[in-house]
C-alpha cells in the first residue's frame, strides 16, 4: 500500500496546549479528534476507534530507514516486519493505512500531537515511556547490543577509553541505558539509523550501541563488523503504542494481537520479512505470539497490566472530561 497524506491530520499539531477532553471537529469531514491529559501531565491529541473507522484511514508510525523492521524500498514501498504488522492491522480493521516515516526520538511526539494513531516503530517498552504514552501487548523480544569493526572489537564497556566515543540514537533505549548505568562513556548522538550507520562506518566511533536486532543485522549485512556484546542490559519487549487515554485503540490493539496469536501471525511475519537477515535460528527467540512472553502466569501478567493501563487512563480520561464541564 503506496503512502497517502490527509491534510485534514495537519492541523492537529498544534493542538497541544488544549485543555483535556476538548472535542475539536477536523476539517473537511465529520470524524473529531479528542484531547485529554497524559498521566505526564501534558496533554495529547488522539482519534478514537470509531474516529478512525469512520475516516477509512489509520495513521501508523513506523521507521523508514531500519531495515529489516521498516524502510522504503527501491518502488518507493514501505517494507518490514513492523509494516507487515501494520498491513494486518488496517486489513482487520478495514481502512486503508497511511504510513508516516517517524524517527526514534519524535515517536511519542507524533503520537501526542496526533500525527499517528499508533506507533509500530520498533518501540521498546520502558517504565519512562509508559508514563507518556500506552503499550499494547507486545510481539517483539529485544535487548541491547553493541556491534564495532572487527580489527577492534569491544566484549565489554569495563575499563572504557576515556578518548573513545559510543555512537547512540536519540531518544532510544540505548541512550538511556548508557546515559544512567555508564555515564563516562562518552556518547556520540544521532537523530536517524541512517546517521548513526554512517558514523559507525565512517570510525565516527568506535562501537555502536543499539537494539541488538539491530546491530546483529546490520553486522550481517556489512562483512568487518562484529556485534562484541550480544546482549546487555536487561531483555525487553517491542509493542505498539497509542496516545495516553486512548483505550478504544489500545483494547482493540490487545485483542487484535491476541488473535493473531491463535494463527501464529507473528512467526509468519519473521518467515516473510526477517529470515533472510536473522535465519531460523533466532525465530523462536525473537517472535513473541498472542503477547504472551512467558507462560501462564507471565501472559495473564501483561493481559492485567495492559488492563489495567487501560482502566486508569479511561478513569483519568472521565476525571478530566468532568473537571472540564
Amino acid at each position: 500500500m503506496k503512502q497517502s497524506k490527509i491534510s485534514r491530520r495537519s492541523f492537529l499539531l498544534g493542538l497541544g496546549a488544549v485543555s483535556a477532553a476538548a472535542v475539536l471537529t477536523a476539517c473537511g469531514g465529520s470524524s473529531s479528534a479528542s484531547t485529554a491529559t497524559a498521566a505526564s501531565g501534558s496533554s495529547v491529541v488522539y482519534r478514537t476507534l470509531d474516529q478512525i473507522k469512520e475516516s477509512g484511514t489509520i495513521n501508523i508510525g513506523v521507521f523508514s530507514d531500519k531495515n529489516p523492521f521498516g524502510y522504503v524500498d527501491e518502488n518507493g514501498e514501505y517494507q518490514g516486519y513492523d509494516v507487515y504488522f501494520a498491513r494486518r492491522l488496517g486489513e482487520d480493521l478495514g481502512v486503508e493505512i497511511n504510513f508516516v516515516s517517524t524517527e526514534a526520538a519524535n515517536r511519542i511526539e507524533y503520537l501526542q500531537t496526533g500525527k499517528a494513531d499508533v506507533i509500530l516503530a520498533n518501540f521498546t517498552v520502558t517504565p519512562e515511556r509508559a508514563e507518556e504514552v500506552d503499550f499494547a501487548l507486545p510481539y517483539m523480544n529485544v535487548a541491547l547490543g553493541v556491534i564495532s569493526p572487527d580489527s577492534n572489537v569491544i566484549t565489554t564497556l569495563d575499563n572504557w577509553n576515556a578518548d573513545d566515543q559510543m555512537i547512540v540514537i536519540s531518544g532510544t533505549t540505548a541512550e538511556t541505558y548508557l546515559t544512567k548505568e555508564y555515564p563516562d562513556i562518552p556518547l556520540q548522538k544521532y537523530d536517524s539509523y541512517a546517521t548513526a550507520k554512517n558514523a559507525l562506518e565512517n570510525g565516527n566511533g568506535v562501537a555502536w550501541a543499539n537494539d541488538n536486532t539491530e546491530v546483529i543485522a546490520f553486522a550481517k549485512q556489512n562483512p568487518g563488523y562484529t556485534v562484541g556484546i550480544p546482549s546487555l542490559g536487561s531483555q525487553d519487549t517491542i509493542a505498539p503504542a497509542v496516545s495516553q487515554g486512548n483505550t478504544t485503540v489500545l483494547d482493540w490493539l490487545n485483542e487484535e494481537i491476541k488473535a493473531l496469536g491463535e494463527e501464529n501471525f507473528f512467526h509468519k511475519d519473521y518467515e516473510e520479512t526477517l529470515v533472510d537477515t536473522y535465519g531460523l535460528d533466532y525465530e523462536d527467540e525473537l517472535v513473541v505470539e498472542g503477547g504472551v512472553t512467558g507462560g501462564a502466569d507471565a501472559a495473564s501478567s501483561e493481559v492485567a497490566s495492559s488492563e489495567a493501563a487501560s482502566s486508569e487512563a479511561a478513569a483519568s480520561e472521565v476525571a478530566s472530561s468532568a473537571a472540564a464541564q
